[in-house]
């Protein structure tokens, strides 16, 4: 089972990666025009750029950038939640393109797959939170560790970046994470923290005789009556 949900986490994770780079080589050839398949907010035209916006990327150093946060966050979620990552992975994909289409400033053409990484980041924090098991949690922690520099990127009127699709892909990632804590994510392999058991009455053990005090009581009682 474990070999079989890392060959698979692998796989998605280097089937996405090349979809990225082959985007970014495609968008380098002549005759591509890549402001024709970015995001230009409420420009009936680019509604595409949706689903391919993330594909774009400014130059290599943004590519390369953006692409080994996805390569670590689409390996945890397609191992350690693989009942629920693709349809995950693709609501945080459309719903940031489609926020960013929305409400974003209309003067810029949005690229890059930030907004998905912000939006996977989001999605794994929040559902050590919402679903509060032993491997939400330690995925939490390690999220928190790795990437809570992030947090920075959604501030506003940053040059040359898309502080919106930061701030929408996180939004999105909280909204699937509560959305999707309903649908179970247990692996017949997973590690359970067991709750301790109540004792048995005939099961606990005690350092002295349960009547020890009263008898004690009992014998000082008789050495008062005694001295009387």
């Amino acid at each position: 089972m474990k070999r079989s949900r890392a060959g698979n986490s692998i796989r998605n994770t280097l089937l996405i990666l090349a979809a990225i780079w082959t985007g970014f080589f495609i968008q380098n050839l002549p005759f591509f025009n890549t402001y024709r398949w970015g995001i230009i907010p409420r420009y009936t035209e680019s509604l595409k750029g949706i689903i391919t916006a993330p594909l774009m990327h400014g130059d290599w150093a943004h590519l390369i950038s953006n692409s080994a946060p996805m390569a670590v966050l689409s390996m945890m979620l397609f191992y350690f939640y693989r009942k629920i990552a693709w349809v995950s992975f693709t609501l945080i994909w459309v719903l940031c393109g489609l926020a960013v289409w929305l409400f974003a400033r209309g003067s810029s053409v949005h690229i890059g797959a930030s907004g998905v990484i912000y939006g996977l980041v989001a999605f794994i924090f929040w559902n050590g939170i919402f679903r509060r098991d032993l491997k939400s949690i330690i995925l939490l922690l390690i999220v928190t560790i790795l990437y809570s520099g992030m947090m920075f990127g959604i501030l506003p009127h940053q040059e040359g970046i898309s502080w919106e699709s930061h701030l929408f892909g996180g939004i999105v990632g909280i909204f699937i994470a509560y959305f999707m804590r309903r649908f179970s994510i247990k692996e017949e392999d997973d590690i359970e923290l067991e709750e301790p058991k109540s004792l048995e009455e005939g099961d606990k053990e005690y350092y002295f005789d349960r009547d020890v005090f009263e008898k004690t009581l009992r014998e000082k009682e008789r050495g008062l009556r005694g001295e009387e």
